[in-house]
């Protein structure tokens, strides 16, 4: 079913090349948009359009709502599918969509907007009776206030940005005298980053795991939930490995939690892909938040259950009801994402950005690589460290973990460094293996011999590689000039 004729994708890199795969077989014709950094990437050769959007910098090109509107209508493109990241969660861009008559592929602005808003989401998820931590009832206007509720929750406690995400402007925080001036600098980082300087309190799980549900709801009143993912693998609070389903779930703790992921697409009057996010510790789980667009690791539920979340997305966009119930989706198998960043996991994750100077991804059976880059491409250094998503599927969790330790064996990425030495460790780790992992994983885990090991046989692996580069080219070279001979021979 051609559900649009033409659709712009309002991002970059993978996910845009993601969407565009959706479509080329959905027979939607794409626009691209780039900056002046993209004009050579992969995202815009792979469109069927592509335009110019701004400068470099996010705010002059991905983040130019009215420029991105310009490029719709002139192209007549009939929908836009935000990725993720850039404008994918902001409300006022869905809202200028419905103004301007063009289709918004997610959910509705005053979901968005409603579930942007962690204090708000908050409190309307405790009185619909959905688990949510203690904390501040609202955003902190009186620090003595505030020392009151920390010390009534107890020590430690988290200070959060009403308005954030990406752990930005979290601060921990494990007695009174430190509290102050947490939430000084709180406000201080939410305001710069968010333009919404408003924090509160809640009490600080010191080794929870997170653990999420995707929930697909149409503007019919369907809703389905496909299952459980777990993300706890993180640094700097946010995700680097995310499997599904959850190694700890089992029937009746994924009833529980599922029912309440649905209950909260309910009560935020919720159409299209989202994730509702907990904590899970000691045998509870509590409500942290909802992400109202795709997730970075759709691909791992993709996997396991079949179903292509980004097809769903614009098909419900397009009006159209779920094509299945719950009762018609099952869980196969195990999956599990490493997320590729340009950064040195040995120099406190730091940015690599640069010249990709040979490229080879891996494949077999099992694996699948999203990625928007290839040998030659530069990364530019303006925007996100993600540059791929390795993913593995296998019948059985320990089977997807030494299918992923192959795929990466074979993963050669040279010019930059990425944390590709990191993923290795993880997965050759025993915790991890026996599904024994947090939100402070990496903390507590001594990888740093594993990944040195990793680089010494990375060494290796890449001499070999170009000796028979070298040696290739070689080979190329006596061709050559053969086939120079035989063609002079002939004359």
């Amino acid at each position: 079913m051609n559900y649009f004729e033409k659709l712009l994708i309002a991002n970059r890199g993978e996910i845009a090349i993601r969407v565009m795969r959706a479509c080329r077989e959905l027979d939607i014709e794409t626009v691209a948009i780039y900056s002046d950094a993209d004009k050579n990437a992969l995202h815009v050769k792979y469109a069927d359009e592509a335009f110019h959007v701004g400068e470099a910098h996010p705010s002059k090109s991905y983040l130019n709502m009215d420029r991105i509107i310009d490029i719709a209508k002139k192209s007549s493109a009939e929908a836009i599918h935000p990725g993720y990241g850039f404008l994918a969660e902001n409300y006022r861009f869905a809202k200028l969509c419905l103004d301007e008559g063009v289709t918004f592929v997610g959910p509705n602005w005053k979901s968005i907007q409603a579930m942007g808003s962690k204090i708000g989401s908050k409190q309307m998820m405790c009185n619909a009776g959905v688990p949510v931590l203690p904390g501040t009832d609202g955003g902190i206007k009186d620090i003595d206030v505030a020392k009151k509720v920390a010390f009534e929750i107890g020590y430690p406690v988290i200070v959060k940005a009403s308005a954030g995400g990406g752990g930005i402007g979290m601060q921990i925080v494990n007695d009174e005298k430190a509290l102050e001036e947490a939430i000084t600098a709180g406000m201080r980082i939410a305001q710069s980053a968010f333009g919404d300087a408003t924090v509160f309190i809640e009490k600080y799980l010191q080794k929870p795991r997170h653990i999420e549900f995707q929930v697909l709801v149409d503007e019919h009143g369907h809703a389905v939930h496909l299952y459980d993912r777990e993300c706890s693998i993180q640094r700097r609070h946010q995700k680097l490995v995310e499997e599904a389903p959850s190694p700890i779930m089992t029937p009746e703790l994924r009833e529980r939690m599922s029912a309440s992921a649905l209950k909260v697409a309910e009560v935020s009057h919720y159409t299209n892909a989202g994730s509702v996010e907990f904590l899970y510790y000691d045998g509870n789980y509590y409500f942290m938040e909802m992400n109202t667009r795709l997730q970075v690791e759709h691909t791992v539920t993709e996997s396991i259950t079949g179903v292509d979340l980004v097809k769903q997305q614009i098909a419900i966009a397009a009006g159209e009801s779920l094509s299945f119930g719950q009762d018609d989706l099952s869980i196969r198998g195990h999956a599990i994402e490493c997320r590729i960043n340009a950064e040195d996991p040995l120099n406190n994750f730091a940015a690599d950005p640069g010249k990709i100077t040979r490229y080879r991804s891996p494949g077999g059976p099992g694996i699948r690589v999203d990625s928007g880059i290839h040998m030659g491409y530069t990364i530019p250094p303006n925007y996100d460290s993600m540059i791929a998503k390795l993913v593995a599927w296998d019948s059985t969790r320990f089977a997807a973990i030494k299918r992923m330790q192959r795929a990466i064996s074979e993963y050669i990425i040279l010019g930059i460094k990425t944390i590709l030495p990191l993923h290795y460790a993880i997965m050759n780790n025993p915790q991890f293996i026996e599904g024994n992992t947090h939100t402070h994983f990496l903390q507590e885990e001594q990888l740093t011999k594993t990944l040195e090991r990793y680089q010494l046989d990375e060494e290796a692996r890449m001499q070999t590689l170009a000796g028979s580069f070298e040696q290739g080219k070689k080979i190329a070279a006596i061709s050559a000039a053969v086939n120079v001979y035989l063609r002079g021979k002939k004359q």
